[in-house]
């Protein structure tokens, strides 16, 4: 192992050995899976994923439970109702007249369908936003908060315990950027339009996300170019990365699992660029090109071609790449053209993540997901050979869109809208607010982005 090998097996191991004490992980694996899979490199690398379409379902209105209200639980309703600003949304939306009107009447039918829709719709909202789904562009992550904790037992729960104000509160989002945001919407004064509104934009963009992110996960937010690893609230390490040019190829939004991390990955060339570009035909009539470009190309009997980059610093992918199967062919990986981190808007690829210092990213992976020591993360990783690290312990990995969040320095800042998906949110905001449907995500078309180029 030379100097600087040793270093940054140095250094992976301090960041593992933090994460490992942080979250009491076991010295033994977790499932009884290999570490390394030694599986023929092109074989393991072309074989994508099998990924069943979703059925299509029309959206239907979702119906929400009544029940029997006192009068003493509508009025603390009533008043979280009413200073519902303060997390950045509108009393006007959860009908504190009626409210007010039904108790004027007492306790019976017209109170209890009052309070009950009030509180269901003020619980919609604080679980999973305001936002309608037809304004969340791009949004294919799948916030499992209504099925952990459904509209019917929350209510339940506010009556039982007479404890309104508390199951409501115990909805909002749990990251310190939710916090901050709050925070900063309590010091902008009302005149102040414009930055209220993109602050309330952002708060509810916490919204659609699960409250829980996990004890480790991956957190990339597109308009600050940048990643995050996260240990137990504490970010262990943070990456430059480079997203999806705007248009057809920007990054979209996504929720997906850690599987694998495979060092000195090969690159199966797709067929838009095989064919589409010519590529495929050209290095066929020019062997020496493929040779030089570490391609290996083949024909079938019914001339279909095959192009598949093989492993080194050249390969587009670099020398690491993060498996997380999903529809959208995405995931983070390495690139040979590491100037571009040095660039402030790194807007240049086809829809995956670039991430800086990819290597020592999945070595970190590695050791947390796969117990590997580091030294047995360095020699993977410097072998000039394919080899695929399974996790014996899967991470979630969220891809966000966030324009003011706190940096990596810890401090609010705006961001810009690189992709334009600010405006219908605000507009959302300006207008009613819209009956939630059994819509979960975009229904936009599935674009599959998988090329690094």
């Amino acid at each position: 192992m030379n100097a600087t090998t040793r270093l940054l097996a140095q250094a992976i191991s301090g960041a593992g050995l933090v994460a490992f004490a942080a979250v009491g992980l076991s010295a033994e694996p977790a499932a009884p899976v290999d570490a390394v899979d030694t599986v023929n490199a092109v074989d393991a690398a072309t074989a994508p994923p099998v990924i069943k379409p979703e059925p299509v379902i029309k959206p239907k209105p979702v119906i929400e439970p009544t029940m029997h209200w006192n009068q003493a639980d509508a009025a603390v309703l009533l008043s979280v109702i009413e200073g519902i600003e303060s997390e950045g949304l509108f009393p006007a939306d959860y009908r504190p007249d009626l409210l007010r009107e039904a108790m004027a009447q007492g306790e019976g039918p017209a109170l209890d369908s009052a309070a009950s829709t009030s509180f269901s719709w003020l619980a919609e909202d604080l679980r999973g936003g305001r936002t309608p789904m037809k304004a969340r562009v791009q949004w294919f992550i799948v916030d499992p908060d209504q099925d952990d904790r459904p509209t019917d037992e929350l209510l339940a729960e506010a009556l039982a315990t007479h404890d309104v104000a508390g199951v409501l509160a115990s909805l909002a989002p749990a990251h310190r950027d939710y916090a901050a945001l709050k925070a900063a919407l309590a010091e902008t004064p009302p005149e102040n339009r414009t930055r209220r509104a993109l602050i309330r934009a952002n708060m509810d963009r916490w919204r659609w996300l699960r409250q829980d992110l996990g004890d480790i996960y991956l957190l990339t937010n597109v308009p600050e170019f940048q990643l995050r690893l996260t240990v137990k609230g504490k970010i262990i390490r943070s990456y430059r990365t480079i997203v999806g040019k705007p248009g057809r190829t920007a990054t979209p939004q996504l929720a997906e699992t850690v599987t694998a991390v495979v060092f000195n990955p090969t690159w199966t060339v797709p067929q838009s660029i095989v064919m589409g570009e010519g590529l495929g035909p050209q290095l066929l009539a020019n062997p020496a090109r493929a040779r030089a470009q570490n391609y290996k190309v083949t024909k079938a009997k019914n001339g279909f071609i095959t192009v598949v980059q093989q492993p080194g610093p050249g390969n587009a992918l670099g020398l690491m790449k993060i498996d997380m199967p999903n529809p959208h062919a995405i995931y983070l990986h390495d690139t040979p053209n590491k100037r571009l981190f040095e660039n402030e808007v790194r807007a240049y690829s086809h829809g995956c993540i670039r991430t800086e210092r990819a290597v020592e990213l999945g070595m970190t992976m590695a050791m947390l997901g796969a117990k590997m020591p580091a030294e047995e993360a360095v020699a993977l990783s410097t072998a000039r050979a394919y080899k695929k690290v399974p996790m014996t312990r899967t991470f979630p990995v969220y891809l966000t869109y966030f324009t003011m969040a706190q940096d990596i320095e810890g401090g609010l800042r705006q961001f810009k809208d690189i992709y334009g998906r600010d405006a219908p949110v605000l507009a959302s905001f300006e207008a009613a607010r819209q009956v939630k449907t059994t819509q979960r995500k975009s229904d936009e078309e599935v674009i599959e982005l998988d090329n690094p180029l």
